[in-house]
């Protein structure tokens, strides 16, 4: 996979360098380039946004600087940061390796009807866009090049996003009902959601099908060693050695925690009689 990110603060992006994502660059399952907006900017001052037509407050980023930059990522033609990886990684096989897993990638890509599959996927980070969501990270682990546009004041000219459409599939994409300073740190949360489904990169491919939100669920807790910490005592039926009463105990868990902190997601969930019959023990009734 390839990631392009536009920004004005190129150094933002330094955290796609670490961990699973710079092992990632390593294996040279994913490349990473880092463009500076200003770097098509065309005045003395290298300015990249003006105000806003019809007045109001803050600054309108540039359509004149954006569509080049766009353009150029688009055509392959503009110089770019290239990430490397953080530190070497030890080259020791992973759990996948180990136990004989193959590397699969999740079915489906983000194609809508009239989109060119073969134009890359241009992310757009926006306190107004459509939520982002565990189903667009494994649609998009799928993509071979995804640009990610980093807005910064009021945002950036419509037109820039309208006009893009001719060359890439745009998203314009929310992670959450706030609104953050620019759109880096949205990008290190989608690019991060994204590349760790990528096959091969997690190592475990069970550590991301049974994570919150895959089976429309949130995750139930966790325990390691050792069993008795602080006086708190692991849940027995995890050291019971019993497969089927663990899998159940972690699916009651996942049911319990969901409908204690997200009770809205058990309207998309596929239940079957002892998911509700254990809802029902724990007062839900739909």
């Amino acid at each position: 996979m390839r990631l392009d990110v536009v920004t004005i603060f190129p150094e933002y992006l330094d955290p796609l360098r670490h961990a699973l994502l710079g092992k990632a660059i390593e294996q040279g399952r994913l490349s990473v380039g880092v463009h500076d907006l200003r770097g098509w900017a065309t005045d003395v001052h290298k300015s990249v946004d003006d105000s806003p037509f019809g007045g109001g407050p803050g600054m309108v980023m540039k359509p004149e600087v954006w569509g080049p930059a766009l353009d150029d990522v688009a055509a392959g033609t503009a110089a770019a940061t290239e990430l490397e990886s953080s530190l070497p990684h030890l080259a020791r096989p992973t759990h996948d390796d180990v136990e004989g897993v193959e590397a699969t990638p999740y079915e489906g890509r983000d194609v809508r009807e009239g989109e060119d599959p073969s134009l890359p996927l241009l992310i757009v980070p926006t306190p107004a866009g459509k939520p982002f969501a565990q189903p667009d990270a494994r649609a998009w682990s799928r993509e071979e090049h995804i640009v990610f546009a980093c807005g910064r004041y009021e945002g950036i000219d419509q037109r820039v996003v309208d006009d893009a459409a001719h060359r890439y599939r745009v998203r314009e994409v929310s992670i959450g009902d706030y609104v953050l300073i620019g759109g880096e740190v949205a990008v290190l949360v989608i690019a991060e959601a994204v590349v760790r489904l990528i096959p091969g990169v997690l190592g475990n491919k069970r550590s991301h099908e049974e994570d919150s939100f895959s089976d429309g669920l949130l995750e139930g807790p966790s325990y390691t060693k050792p069993r008795e910490w602080r006086g708190l005592e692991v849940p027995e039926v995890l050291t019971s050695g019993n497969h089927a009463l663990v899998d159940r105990w972690h699916r009651d868990q996942a049911l319990k925690r969901t409908l204690e902190r997200r009770p809205e997601l058990l309207e998309g969930v596929a239940l079957d009689k002892k998911d509700r019959a254990y809802l029902k023990e724990l007062g839900f009734e739909g």
